[in-house]
């Protein structure tokens, strides 16, 4: 996997055969799982998960606000892939995301889209500022 992707950060990740369609390729729905799975680890590994059923820090309680995806070519059959995320802009309450699925080489953009997170109180579900912590590790995949 390359690592001259910037700004943000590629996770590595694997495509499985329950992740293809009938065609042998990514079933479109998968490309959110893949992001979801790879930003849940990323910001797992910095202190900010869910262990025990219970959220680790407040941070952790968002929702995503929008979700857009293009599709530029599709990820033929298993194996290796990267999913390259960057925060585009970082907000009191909100976060939006970039992303692209790539090829194992970094080469192939398989598609790119947007998400946006909304941090939620945990009590009243309304929206609520990001912690002075999820503020320090996420201006280091600010793009700017």
């Amino acid at each position: 996997m390359t690592t001259a992707v910037l700004p943000g950060f590629v996770a590595p990740f694997v495509v499985h055969f329950d992740d293809l369609d009938a065609m042998g390729i990514v079933h479109n729905a998968r490309y959110a799982v893949f992001l979801e799975r790879a930003l849940s680890q990323w910001w797992s590994e910095r202190g900010h998960s869910y262990a025990g059923g219970r959220p680790t820090t407040s941070d952790v309680m968002h929702a995503v606000a929008e979700y857009s995806i293009s599709y530029k070519a599709p990820v033929r059959g298993t194996g290796e892939i990267g999913v390259h995320f960057w925060i585009e802009t970082l907000g009191e309450t909100s976060a939006v995301y970039r992303f692209r699925i790539l090829s194992a080489d970094g080469r192939t953009v398989h598609a790119e889209g947007r998400r946006v997170n909304v941090k939620l109180d945990p009590r009243t579900l309304r929206p609520a500022p990001w912690s002075d912590d999820a503020r320090a590790h996420a201006s280091t995949l600010l793009s700017s």
